[in-house]
Protein backbone atom coordinates (compact mmCIF):
# COMPACT_ATOMS: atom_id res chain seq x y z
CA UNK A 1 0.00 0.00 0.00
CA UNK A 2 1.11 3.34 -0.87
CA UNK A 3 -0.02 6.05 1.78
CA UNK A 4 0.95 8.95 -0.07
CA UNK A 5 -1.40 10.66 -1.58
CA UNK A 6 -1.50 11.98 -5.32
CA UNK A 7 -1.26 15.12 -6.43
CA UNK A 8 -4.68 14.57 -7.98
CA UNK A 9 -6.04 13.74 -4.34
CA UNK A 10 -4.01 16.45 -2.80
CA UNK A 11 -5.90 18.97 -5.34
CA UNK A 12 -9.29 17.81 -4.28
CA UNK A 13 -8.72 18.50 -0.70
CA UNK A 14 -6.83 21.72 -1.74
CA UNK A 15 -9.89 22.98 -3.43
CA UNK A 16 -12.55 21.69 -1.66
CA UNK A 17 -11.44 23.19 1.53
CA UNK A 18 -10.97 26.50 0.32
CA UNK A 19 -14.61 26.90 -1.37
CA UNK A 20 -15.92 25.23 1.99
CA UNK A 21 -14.11 27.70 4.34
CA UNK A 22 -15.54 30.70 2.27
CA UNK A 23 -18.71 29.12 1.45
CA UNK A 24 -20.07 27.42 4.38
CA UNK A 25 -19.45 29.43 7.75
CA UNK A 26 -21.56 28.81 11.31
CA UNK A 27 -24.17 31.28 9.39
CA UNK A 28 -24.61 29.40 6.51
CA UNK A 29 -24.94 25.95 8.05
CA UNK A 30 -27.63 27.59 10.58
CA UNK A 31 -29.89 29.06 7.62
CA UNK A 32 -29.88 25.86 5.93
CA UNK A 33 -30.70 23.66 8.09
CA UNK A 34 -34.19 26.12 8.40
CA UNK A 35 -34.83 25.70 5.51
CA UNK A 36 -37.43 22.54 4.51
CA UNK A 37 -35.02 19.96 3.62
CA UNK A 38 -32.03 20.79 5.83
CA UNK A 39 -30.01 21.08 2.72
CA UNK A 40 -27.59 24.43 1.37
CA UNK A 41 -29.04 24.29 -2.42
CA UNK A 42 -26.97 26.65 -3.32
CA UNK A 43 -23.92 25.11 -2.10
CA UNK A 44 -24.63 21.66 -3.52
CA UNK A 45 -25.05 23.51 -7.24
CA UNK A 46 -21.56 24.90 -6.47
CA UNK A 47 -20.06 22.24 -5.33
CA UNK A 48 -21.49 19.97 -8.82
CA UNK A 49 -20.40 22.93 -11.18
CA UNK A 50 -17.50 23.87 -10.26
CA UNK A 51 -15.88 20.48 -8.74
CA UNK A 52 -18.42 17.68 -10.06
CA UNK A 53 -18.29 16.64 -6.54
CA UNK A 54 -21.98 14.28 -7.01
CA UNK A 55 -19.89 12.36 -9.72
CA UNK A 56 -16.48 11.99 -8.50
CA UNK A 57 -16.60 8.07 -7.57
CA UNK A 58 -18.99 7.39 -11.62
CA UNK A 59 -17.40 6.24 -14.20
CA UNK A 60 -17.04 8.62 -17.34
CA UNK A 61 -19.21 6.99 -19.78
CA UNK A 62 -22.24 8.08 -17.14
CA UNK A 63 -20.94 11.95 -16.76
CA UNK A 64 -18.87 10.94 -13.63
CA UNK A 65 -15.21 12.09 -13.07
CA UNK A 66 -13.83 8.51 -12.76
CA UNK A 67 -12.07 8.38 -9.32
CA UNK A 68 -12.49 5.83 -6.73
CA UNK A 69 -14.06 5.44 -3.52
CA UNK A 70 -10.67 6.96 -1.86
CA UNK A 71 -11.78 10.20 -3.62
CA UNK A 72 -15.18 10.35 -2.43
CA UNK A 73 -14.11 9.53 1.05
CA UNK A 74 -11.29 12.34 1.17
CA UNK A 75 -13.89 14.77 0.04
CA UNK A 76 -16.40 13.55 2.57
CA UNK A 77 -13.37 14.19 5.32
CA UNK A 78 -13.56 17.92 4.17
CA UNK A 79 -17.52 18.39 3.78
CA UNK A 80 -17.33 16.65 7.56
CA UNK A 81 -15.07 19.36 9.07
CA UNK A 82 -17.65 21.61 8.00
CA UNK A 83 -20.89 19.75 8.84
CA UNK A 84 -21.73 20.40 5.30
CA UNK A 85 -25.60 20.37 5.05
CA UNK A 86 -25.20 18.82 1.44
CA UNK A 87 -27.32 15.38 0.15
CA UNK A 88 -23.69 14.08 -0.52
CA UNK A 89 -23.87 10.90 1.97
CA UNK A 90 -27.41 9.43 0.42
CA UNK A 91 -26.82 10.20 -2.96
CA UNK A 92 -22.94 9.71 -3.65
CA UNK A 93 -22.40 7.35 -0.93
CA UNK A 94 -25.70 4.84 -1.24
CA UNK A 95 -27.97 5.45 -4.13
CA UNK A 96 -25.63 6.02 -6.33
CA UNK A 97 -23.20 2.92 -6.23
CA UNK A 98 -26.67 0.76 -5.62
CA UNK A 99 -27.87 2.41 -9.20
CA UNK A 100 -24.47 1.68 -10.47
CA UNK A 101 -24.31 -1.84 -8.91
CA UNK A 102 -27.75 -3.37 -9.57
CA UNK A 103 -29.34 -1.24 -12.52
CA UNK A 104 -29.93 -1.74 -16.31
CA UNK A 105 -28.12 0.39 -18.81
CA UNK A 106 -31.32 1.86 -19.15
CA UNK A 107 -31.22 3.17 -15.84
CA UNK A 108 -27.63 4.04 -15.72
CA UNK A 109 -28.01 6.02 -18.53
CA UNK A 110 -30.91 7.91 -17.56
CA UNK A 111 -30.21 8.40 -13.56
CA UNK A 112 -26.34 8.62 -13.24
CA UNK A 113 -25.91 11.54 -15.94
CA UNK A 114 -28.56 13.60 -13.79
CA UNK A 115 -26.91 12.28 -10.46
CA UNK A 116 -23.46 12.97 -11.56
CA UNK A 117 -24.16 16.57 -12.85
CA UNK A 118 -25.96 17.37 -9.03
CA UNK A 119 -29.39 18.50 -11.39
CA UNK A 120 -30.80 15.18 -9.35
CA UNK A 121 -30.34 14.12 -5.57
CA UNK A 122 -31.43 10.38 -4.29
CA UNK A 123 -31.76 8.64 -0.94
CA UNK A 124 -32.05 4.89 -0.01
CA UNK A 125 -34.83 4.05 2.27
CA UNK A 126 -35.22 1.34 4.30
CA UNK A 127 -38.14 0.55 6.63
CA UNK A 128 -38.08 1.16 10.08
CA UNK A 129 -34.92 2.27 11.69
CA UNK A 130 -32.60 -0.68 9.99
CA UNK A 131 -30.15 1.61 8.07
CA UNK A 132 -27.27 -0.73 9.14
CA UNK A 133 -28.79 -3.90 9.46
CA UNK A 134 -29.34 -3.54 5.56
CA UNK A 135 -26.21 -2.46 4.89
CA UNK A 136 -24.83 -5.17 6.35
CA UNK A 137 -22.40 -3.16 9.31
CA UNK A 138 -23.80 -4.59 12.60
CA UNK A 139 -24.92 -8.08 11.20
CA UNK A 140 -26.06 -10.32 8.50
CA UNK A 141 -28.52 -8.78 6.28
CA UNK A 142 -30.35 -11.73 5.26
CA UNK A 143 -32.93 -11.39 7.97
CA UNK A 144 -36.70 -9.79 8.02
CA UNK A 145 -35.02 -6.31 8.67
CA UNK A 146 -37.08 -4.38 5.42
CA UNK A 147 -40.55 -6.15 7.06
CA UNK A 148 -42.44 -9.04 5.25
CA UNK A 149 -45.73 -10.30 5.12
CA UNK A 150 -47.37 -9.76 8.58
CA UNK A 151 -44.26 -8.29 9.94
CA UNK A 152 -45.09 -4.79 8.47
CA UNK A 153 -42.41 -2.65 6.14
CA UNK A 154 -43.25 -1.91 2.87
CA UNK A 155 -44.46 -4.49 0.60
CA UNK A 156 -44.25 -4.38 -3.04
CA UNK A 157 -47.41 -6.05 -5.16
CA UNK A 158 -47.72 -6.39 -8.54
CA UNK A 159 -50.69 -4.50 -10.63
CA UNK A 160 -50.54 -6.07 -14.16
CA UNK A 161 -47.19 -4.85 -15.76
CA UNK A 162 -46.53 -2.50 -12.38
CA UNK A 163 -45.20 -2.41 -9.20
CA UNK A 164 -47.10 -0.70 -6.62
CA UNK A 165 -45.53 -0.35 -2.89
CA UNK A 166 -47.47 0.23 0.25
CA UNK A 167 -46.12 0.59 3.49
CA UNK A 168 -44.10 3.73 6.14
CA UNK A 169 -40.67 4.32 6.42
CA UNK A 170 -39.87 6.17 9.43
CA UNK A 171 -36.40 7.34 9.26
CA UNK A 172 -34.91 8.17 5.84
CA UNK A 173 -31.81 10.27 5.12
CA UNK A 174 -32.16 13.57 3.06
CA UNK A 175 -35.69 12.17 1.94
CA UNK A 176 -37.40 15.02 2.27
CA UNK A 177 -35.87 16.53 -0.54
CA UNK A 178 -34.72 13.88 -3.11
CA UNK A 179 -35.69 13.98 -6.20
CA UNK A 180 -35.44 9.84 -6.76
CA UNK A 181 -35.66 7.47 -3.79
CA UNK A 182 -34.70 4.03 -3.70
CA UNK A 183 -37.21 2.08 -1.55
CA UNK A 184 -36.51 -1.34 0.16
CA UNK A 185 -39.80 -3.57 -0.56
CA UNK A 186 -40.81 -7.03 0.08
CA UNK A 187 -42.62 -8.83 -2.16
CA UNK A 188 -43.42 -12.30 -2.65
CA UNK A 189 -45.78 -13.25 0.42
CA UNK A 190 -45.40 -14.39 3.60
CA UNK A 191 -43.63 -17.79 2.65
CA UNK A 192 -41.84 -16.80 0.26
CA UNK A 193 -40.74 -12.85 0.30
CA UNK A 194 -37.28 -11.41 -0.36
CA UNK A 195 -36.59 -8.16 -0.49
CA UNK A 196 -35.99 -5.71 -3.97
CA UNK A 197 -35.17 -2.71 -4.34
CA UNK A 198 -37.54 -0.30 -6.48
CA UNK A 199 -36.66 3.72 -7.60
CA UNK A 200 -39.83 5.94 -6.99
CA UNK A 201 -40.10 9.65 -8.39
CA UNK A 202 -40.36 12.57 -5.32
CA UNK A 203 -43.53 13.60 -6.96
CA UNK A 204 -45.00 10.28 -7.21
CA UNK A 205 -48.93 10.07 -6.35
CA UNK A 206 -49.44 8.66 -3.06
CA UNK A 207 -46.03 9.54 -1.77
CA UNK A 208 -46.16 11.59 1.43
CA UNK A 209 -43.07 13.32 2.91
CA UNK A 210 -42.70 15.28 6.08
CA UNK A 211 -39.31 15.72 7.71
CA UNK A 212 -38.83 14.44 10.96
CA UNK A 213 -36.82 16.19 13.92
CA UNK A 214 -33.81 14.82 14.39
CA UNK A 215 -30.81 14.54 16.94
CA UNK A 216 -28.25 15.58 14.25
CA UNK A 217 -30.34 18.33 12.28
CA UNK A 218 -27.48 18.38 10.04
CA UNK A 219 -28.69 14.81 9.09
CA UNK A 220 -31.91 15.80 7.76
CA UNK A 221 -34.40 12.94 8.01
CA UNK A 222 -37.81 12.24 6.67
CA UNK A 223 -40.64 10.10 7.06
CA UNK A 224 -42.34 8.32 3.96
CA UNK A 225 -45.39 7.30 3.88
CA UNK A 226 -46.60 5.09 0.04
CA UNK A 227 -50.12 4.61 -0.40
CA UNK A 228 -50.07 2.11 -3.60
CA UNK A 229 -47.23 4.37 -4.60
CA UNK A 230 -46.02 3.17 -8.72
CA UNK A 231 -42.62 1.92 -8.54
CA UNK A 232 -39.63 0.50 -11.28
CA UNK A 233 -37.88 -2.53 -9.73
CA UNK A 234 -34.52 -1.58 -9.63
CA UNK A 235 -32.39 -3.94 -12.45
CA UNK A 236 -33.51 -7.53 -12.87
CA UNK A 237 -35.32 -9.59 -10.84
CA UNK A 238 -33.14 -12.13 -10.01
CA UNK A 239 -30.69 -9.35 -9.08
CA UNK A 240 -28.28 -10.11 -5.73
CA UNK A 241 -29.92 -7.26 -3.80
CA UNK A 242 -28.46 -8.01 -0.37
CA UNK A 243 -24.94 -8.85 -1.36
CA UNK A 244 -25.06 -5.22 -3.17
CA UNK A 245 -26.33 -3.61 -0.25
CA UNK A 246 -24.00 -5.48 2.20
CA UNK A 247 -20.96 -4.19 -0.44
CA UNK A 248 -22.34 -0.51 -0.73
CA UNK A 249 -22.75 -0.26 3.20
CA UNK A 250 -18.82 -1.31 3.65
CA UNK A 251 -17.91 1.54 1.00
CA UNK A 252 -19.74 4.13 2.61
CA UNK A 253 -18.76 3.06 6.05
CA UNK A 254 -15.18 4.04 5.04
CA UNK A 255 -17.13 7.67 3.54
CA UNK A 256 -18.55 7.65 6.70
CA UNK A 257 -15.53 6.92 8.39
CA UNK A 258 -13.27 9.54 6.45
CA UNK A 259 -16.39 12.04 7.34
CA UNK A 260 -15.98 11.76 11.07
CA UNK A 261 -12.19 12.02 10.93
CA UNK A 262 -13.05 15.19 9.52
CA UNK A 263 -15.58 16.66 11.87
CA UNK A 264 -13.40 15.22 14.81
CA UNK A 265 -10.56 17.13 13.79
CA UNK A 266 -12.10 20.35 13.20
CA UNK A 267 -13.60 19.76 16.78
CA UNK A 268 -10.03 18.70 17.94
CA UNK A 269 -8.28 22.13 16.31
CA UNK A 270 -11.22 24.83 17.74
CA UNK A 271 -10.79 23.27 21.12
CA UNK A 272 -6.49 23.71 21.08
CA UNK A 273 -7.47 27.05 19.86
CA UNK A 274 -9.60 28.23 22.54
CA UNK A 275 -7.58 26.61 25.49
CA UNK A 276 -4.69 28.78 24.12
CA UNK A 277 -6.99 31.94 24.67
CA UNK A 278 -8.96 31.26 27.82
CA UNK A 279 -7.08 32.48 30.49
CA UNK A 280 -7.78 31.42 34.62
CA UNK A 281 -5.17 32.09 37.27
CA UNK A 282 -3.72 34.52 34.70
CA UNK A 283 -2.42 31.96 32.02
CA UNK A 284 -3.93 30.33 29.34
CA UNK A 285 -5.63 26.88 30.49
CA UNK A 286 -3.46 25.19 27.27
CA UNK A 287 -0.76 25.06 29.69
CA UNK A 288 -1.89 23.26 32.52
CA UNK A 289 -0.97 19.54 32.35
CA UNK A 290 -4.35 17.98 32.92
CA UNK A 291 -5.44 20.10 29.70
CA UNK A 292 -2.16 18.86 27.68
CA UNK A 293 -2.68 15.28 28.68
CA UNK A 294 -6.79 14.94 27.52
CA UNK A 295 -6.05 16.88 24.13
CA UNK A 296 -3.03 14.83 23.94
CA UNK A 297 -5.39 11.85 24.03
CA UNK A 298 -7.65 12.80 21.59
CA UNK A 299 -5.18 13.88 19.04
CA UNK A 300 -3.53 10.44 19.63
CA UNK A 301 -7.55 9.14 18.94
CA UNK A 302 -7.90 10.96 15.74
CA UNK A 303 -4.38 10.39 14.07
CA UNK A 304 -5.57 6.26 14.60
CA UNK A 305 -9.06 7.12 13.41
CA UNK A 306 -7.69 8.98 10.34
CA UNK A 307 -5.24 6.40 9.59
CA UNK A 308 -8.29 3.31 9.80
CA UNK A 309 -10.37 5.81 7.71
CA UNK A 310 -7.49 5.94 5.06
CA UNK A 311 -6.74 2.46 4.84
CA UNK A 312 -10.55 1.61 4.49
CA UNK A 313 -10.90 3.70 1.64
CA UNK A 314 -8.01 2.09 -0.25
CA UNK A 315 -9.28 -1.38 0.58
CA UNK A 316 -12.59 -0.76 -0.88
CA UNK A 317 -11.50 -1.16 -4.26
CA UNK A 318 -9.96 -4.25 -3.21
CA UNK A 319 -12.65 -6.15 -1.87
CA UNK A 320 -11.35 -6.30 1.78
CA UNK A 321 -14.35 -5.20 4.16
CA UNK A 322 -12.63 -3.53 6.87
CA UNK A 323 -15.02 -0.11 6.51
CA UNK A 324 -16.98 -0.97 9.41
CA UNK A 325 -13.84 -1.32 12.09
CA UNK A 326 -12.61 2.26 10.56
CA UNK A 327 -16.30 3.44 11.27
CA UNK A 328 -16.20 2.03 14.63
CA UNK A 329 -12.90 3.36 15.45
CA UNK A 330 -13.93 7.52 13.67
CA UNK A 331 -17.13 7.32 15.42
CA UNK A 332 -15.33 6.66 19.27
CA UNK A 333 -12.67 9.08 17.75
CA UNK A 334 -15.50 12.05 17.13
CA UNK A 335 -17.27 11.11 20.16
CA UNK A 336 -14.57 11.92 22.71
CA UNK A 337 -12.90 14.96 20.64
CA UNK A 338 -16.49 16.75 20.82
CA UNK A 339 -16.75 15.93 24.40
CA UNK A 340 -13.46 17.07 25.53
CA UNK A 341 -14.55 20.34 22.89
CA UNK A 342 -17.51 21.08 25.14
CA UNK A 343 -15.86 20.39 28.75
CA UNK A 344 -13.08 22.59 27.77
CA UNK A 345 -14.89 25.26 26.67
CA UNK A 346 -16.79 25.38 29.79
CA UNK A 347 -20.32 28.00 30.25
CA UNK A 348 -19.58 28.64 26.15
CA UNK A 349 -19.56 25.20 24.65
CA UNK A 350 -23.05 24.60 26.33
CA UNK A 351 -25.30 27.14 24.73
CA UNK A 352 -27.30 26.94 21.43
CA UNK A 353 -25.28 29.61 19.54
CA UNK A 354 -21.85 27.76 19.48
CA UNK A 355 -21.17 24.84 17.34
CA UNK A 356 -19.67 22.76 19.82
CA UNK A 357 -22.95 20.72 19.74
CA UNK A 358 -23.29 20.42 16.31
CA UNK A 359 -20.08 17.82 16.02
CA UNK A 360 -21.28 16.20 19.29
CA UNK A 361 -24.75 15.55 18.07
CA UNK A 362 -22.82 14.39 14.62
CA UNK A 363 -21.04 12.02 16.70
CA UNK A 364 -24.41 10.40 18.85
CA UNK A 365 -26.54 10.76 15.39
CA UNK A 366 -24.14 9.20 13.32
CA UNK A 367 -23.88 5.82 15.87
CA UNK A 368 -27.44 5.61 16.23
CA UNK A 369 -27.63 5.71 12.52
CA UNK A 370 -24.87 2.95 11.88
CA UNK A 371 -23.85 1.94 14.98
CA UNK A 372 -23.67 1.52 17.72
CA UNK A 373 -19.59 1.22 17.82
CA UNK A 374 -19.91 -2.31 20.29
CA UNK A 375 -21.99 -3.26 17.37
CA UNK A 376 -20.07 -2.55 14.34
CA UNK A 377 -16.84 -4.20 16.24
CA UNK A 378 -18.54 -7.38 17.03
CA UNK A 379 -20.16 -7.89 13.68
CA UNK A 380 -16.55 -7.37 12.47
CA UNK A 381 -15.32 -10.22 15.05
CA UNK A 382 -18.05 -12.34 14.04
CA UNK A 383 -17.11 -12.29 9.76
CA UNK A 384 -13.35 -12.61 10.82
CA UNK A 385 -14.23 -15.83 13.56
CA UNK A 386 -12.36 -14.49 16.16
CA UNK A 387 -13.66 -16.16 18.93
CA UNK A 388 -14.38 -19.34 17.84
CA UNK A 389 -12.80 -22.37 18.75
CA UNK A 390 -9.70 -23.34 15.76
CA UNK A 391 -7.47 -26.29 15.80
CA UNK A 392 -3.95 -24.89 16.38
CA UNK A 393 -1.13 -26.64 15.23
CA UNK A 394 1.59 -27.84 17.46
Amino acid sequence: MDASFTAEQDEIRRTLRELLRKRCGPEALRAALDTPDGQDQALWTLLAGRLGLPGLALPEAYGGVGCSTAELALAAEETGRVLAPTPLLATCALAAPLLLALGTEAQRADLLPRLASGALTAALAVPGTALAAALALTGDNGGDWAGGGRAGGVQARRAGERWLLYGQIEQVLDGAGAGLLLVAAHTGGFARSRTLLFLVRGDADGLARVRRTALDATRPQARLQLRDVEGELLGEDGADVLGALAAVGDAAAAVLACEAVGAADRALERTVEYVGQREQFGRAIGSFQAVKHRLADVYVGVQAARSAAYYAAWATARREPVGGLALAQALEALRRAAAEGIQLHGGIGFTWEHEAHLYFKRAAGDELLFGPVHRLRAHAADAARLFEDREVAV
